[in-house]
């Protein structure tokens, strides 16, 4: 990989409750480069999100980010005034949040919505805007886009303010797209038009994708790289083919084993992870899933170091220590 486009590094968020320190993200860093397609995966209450607010500084109090760093084409997104950040947000880098009725406003049309985003940004006069925003609704595959402009998001169905809510993000020509559960609460078949949508409009206007979601299947339609996040950390990460059919951490290996496999042709049991995971309120010191793994050690008391599985491929398990394999650790398990 070159110079990435996102490089975060060693990011620690926390939220300061009533009952304590919740240590939410503890050490987290990946890299995207300029036009890829990465997907953070990983259980409810893995970091995923959070570490997606912590990069625009969206973080709902009591959240605040303790330590490292968020580099945005070099510089440091951390460090800058709100003012900055402001120019950034919904120009260079914009955010799909994962309902799209709470991310629109319900008394403000459509047209006014988008063309408030073109107006501000990108200095258009009113007119220029609401052309380019009527061209946004069809790019995203709204008909009658200019009767639409009109509307209320209450009279859109839930697959088309998802569309909109896209459409609000591409808008500027963004570097960066987060998108954070982009096919929550959406039937399959108006899911699977926003993924073949969003990797459409991917493969014209080369924006860069950061994709968070619990669903490995959407990963594997429109992702290159993926990060697996649990307990706020990055358990794995790698190329796609290697994470779905080269796994190397046990977490990995029990997502994908939770998955149905229709393509069989058989019945099978799907096998849940057993256990909870961790509290992080008080985290764990050492692997944050030895408590549910089957091949947990002594030593996965430590927190392991990341070791080298591949090509761009790494894991955060001691079973891919060499001394573990020599005392008859099995990796592939």
């Amino acid at each position: 990989m070159g110079k990435p486009l996102l490089d975060v590094q060693d990011l620690k968020t926390s939220f300061f409750t009533r009952a304590g320190e919740v240590q939410a993200v503890r050490g987290v860093s990946f890299r995207i480069a300029k036009g890829e397609v990465v997907g953070i995966v990983g259980e409810s209450g893995s970091g995923k999100s959070i570490t997606a607010k912590s990069i625009l500084s969206l973080l709902p109090p009591p959240g605040r980010v303790l330590g490292g760093r968020v580099l945005f084409d070099g510089e440091d997104l951390l460090s800058k005034p709100e003012k900055e950040l402001r120019r950034i947000r919904g120009n260079r880098i914009a955010m799909i949040f994962q309902d799209p009725m709470t991310s629109l406003n319900p008394v403000r049309t459509i047209g006014g919505q988008l063309t408030e985003v073109l107006v501000r940004h990108r200095k258009l006069s009113q007119r220029q805007a609401e052309a380019r925003a009527v061209e946004l609704l069809r790019l995203v595959g709204i008909s009658s886009p200019e009767a639409r402009m009109k509307q209320y998001p209450h009279e859109f169905s839930g697959g088309m303010r998802q569309r909109v809510v896209i459409a609000m993000a591409l808008s500027c020509e963004p570097e960066l797209l987060i998108a954070d559960e982009p096919t929550t609460a959406l039937d399959v078949t108006i899911q699977a038009q926003i993924l073949e949508l969003m990797k459409e409009l991917q493969q014209k206007t080369e924006t860069a994708i950061l994709l968070i979601t619990h669903d490995l299947g959407v990963v594997a339609q429109i992702c290159t790289r993926v990060v697996v996040m649990y307990g706020g950390l990055v358990m794995e990460e790698g190329p796609v083919d290697d994470i779905f059919y080269n796994p190397k951490h046990p977490y990995t290996h029990g997502l994908l084993r939770s998955l149905p496999r229709v393509h069989k042709g058989s019945r099978e049991r799907l096998v849940p992870i057993e256990g909870t995971p961790p509290d992080l309120l008080h985290p764990p010191t050492g692997c944050p899933f030895a408590g549910r793994c089957p091949h947990t050690m002594d030593i996965c008391s430590e927190r392991p170091p990341y070791f080298d599985a591949g090509p761009d491929h790494r894991s955060l398990c001691w079973l891919l220590d060499e001394r573990v394999k020599e005392k008859g650790g099995d990796s592939d398990e």
